[in-house]
């Protein structure tokens, strides 16, 4: 096999990979693709004839570029404005949202927003290690050579890693669990989502609080740049009442689209056929536990404009 067919073979094998862990370790879609393109780069440039194992090679190469990302700009997430969430990524069309293997790849790891938010409390070793040994399945003594510490170490940090993710919330397994008994349900989350949808459409707020767990929580991301709540709102019946102040503020060409966002039924807004927001949600019970909504224009401008096929004012 040549040089260039062995390179574009592992490009093609190993870029959805690649990317999902990337995507996981940075919450950014931009950063994660970057990290992406410079791994191949260093590939590019070395003797493939000496890289016995290409999918760890590159691996450790995308792990340390995360974790060098995620300590620059650590200062950057202290000072930021209002709640961080990641940034969605689109996979209810894989040709025209995204138009890669990765979408598809991250719609069967059911890479939800609450998940990757969950992995934001770990340090940026402490998520690597986890990563690596909970979504890779790689052995202790492989994490060790890609983050540059003990086989020992990193199996105590993996431990306090799942311990402290645990803690919080549901592992990938169980949250992959819940999507695969949603689908056999019939899609009851994403009845939920269109529910929601229609009821905010037709201002039926009462509707709205029905769909909402007592104790739900709503996270806005405006990053500075645009209005967003400052602080998560908490309740369903302040939730209800946040949503109906926007139905009141509704700009000109106002449209909405129901997709899938990180592999779940999620809700985007668009403004004369710009990105405005992205909705996504955690549905525990059959009622909407979290809200998450992605209003930062720096975190959606990997999102193409798209004329929606639902419109609020002729539903």
């Amino acid at each position: 096999m040549s040089y260039d067919s062995a390179g574009e073979q592992w490009y093609t094998t190993y870029k959805p990979l690649l990317f999902s862990h990337a995507y996981r370790m940075l919450g950014s879609v931009m950063d994660a693709e970057d990290v992406v393109h410079d791994a191949f780069i260093t590939l590019n440039n070395a003797d493939l004839s000496a890289i016995r194992n290409p999918k760890s090679y590159l691996c450790k190469i995308v792990t340390n570029r995360c974790i060098d990302r995620l300590r620059s700009a650590r200062q950057k997430r202290e000072v930021y404005v209002g709640p961080w969430l990641p940034e969605p990524l689109l996979t209810g069309d894989t040709d025209e949202t995204f138009g890669d293997p990765a979408a598809r790849y991250l719609q069967q790891e059911s890479m939800s927003i609450a998940y990757v938010l969950l992995l934001q409390q770990l340090s940026a070793v402490e998520r690597a290690v986890f990563l690596l040994r909970e979504a890779l399945q790689y052995e202790y003594d492989e994490i060790a050579d890609m983050v540059g510490k003990s086989s020992t170490n990193c199996r105590q940090i993996y431990h306090r890693a799942k311990r402290s993710m645990s803690a919080h919330e549901s592992t990938t397994g169980e949250q992959t669990e819940r999507a695969a008994t949603a689908r056999a349900a019939g899609g009851k989350i994403g009845l939920i989502v269109e529910q929601f949808l229609h009821a905010l459409a037709a201002g039926n707020i009462p509707k709205v609080l029905s769909l909402l767990a007592e104790d739900a929580i709503l996270y806005s991301d405006g990053g500075g740049k645009v209005k967003a709540a400052v602080r998560p709102v908490e309740g369903a019946d302040r939730i209800s009442r946040f949503f109906a102040g926007l139905l009141t503020k509704l700009p000109e060409g106002f449209s909405v689209q129901l997709t899938n966002v990180n592999g779940q039924p999620g809700i985007v807004t668009f403004e004369q056929g710009r990105p405005l927001t992205v909705l996504s949600f955690r549905i525990e019970a059959g009622l909407i536990a979290s809200v998450y909504i992605v209003a930062n224009p720096d975190k959606l401008r990997h999102l193409q404009p798209k004329q929606p096929s639902t419109n609020p004012e002729r539903d």
